[in-house]
């Protein structure tokens, strides 16, 4: 992806989060000078903040998510912090693929705007797609779910997903873009993601622009 591309993602998404007033930290709108001298922190530690992938698909638009770590433990060095939060931009029809955890559970929370629609299968031993129906969470309730079916949250609803429990999620289509939230687990994006089809988390970037706001993954270079 091209950090202008980037850049301008990151600018719509603070203005929906801006339109559902969900507030972000302050640290969020720094520029890349203001994080010199901040690596001793969390969120640095912890890869807080702006989070962006195409899953190396190469086309956001159809296959991707941009997101905003809130708060997370680490795994590594045993942070005390047991738990992480995001919120997150899904739009009409743009996949997040198959994948499941093998350490974090979440709870995935439709905030506002249209519907989320995450499709649910089972996982075998050898981590395959089981061919069992599969129980899930939705809002407390338990509810069956014939493998590859589909659960569709409104917001205010809710799904809770185990580990080894495949998902995938996208907007519907014609009910807009998707405010989405998630409480987990400690999130560990470099080592707890199964993808069913081995596929990229981070994007590879082209640097054609100076970024406006660093990535978590912009740290290091930056700091």
């Amino acid at each position: 992806m091209k950090r202008s591309e980037i850049n301008a993602l990151i600018t719509d998404a603070k203005a929906f989060f801006e339109s559902f007033q969900f507030m972000l930290p302050p640290w969020a709108f720094w520029s890349p000078a203001d994080w010199k001298g901040k690596g001793l922190s969390d969120v640095v530690k912890n890869q807080l903040g702006w989070d962006l992938t195409d899953y190396g698909a190469d086309d956001f638009e159809k296959r991707g998510l941009i997101l905003f770590t809130i708060r997370n433990g680490n795994l590594e060095t045993g942070h005390s912090k047991k738990y992480a939060e995001k919120i997150m931009i899904v739009r009409e029809n743009q996949i997040c693929p198959m994948h499941f955890h093998w350490s974090k559970t979440e709870d995935i929370i439709n905030r506002g705007g249209g519907n989320l629609v995450i499709e649910l299968y089972g996982s075998t031993p050898e981590e395959e797609l089981a061919s069992e129906p599969l129980t899930v969470s939705v809002d407390g309730f338990d509810k069956l779910v014939e493998p590859g079916g589909a659960v569709v949250l409104a917001p205010g609803e809710s799904i809770f997903l185990e580990q080894g429990m495949y998902h995938r999620f996208y907007g519907e289509a014609g009910k807009g873009n998707v405010l989405v939230g998630e409480v987990s687990s400690v999130n560990d994006d470099n080592t707890d993601n199964r993808f069913h089809q081995p596929q990229a988390r981070f994007p590879e970037i082209e640097e054609d622009a100076p970024p406006v706001h660093l990535l978590c993954t912009d740290y290091p270079d930056y700091i």
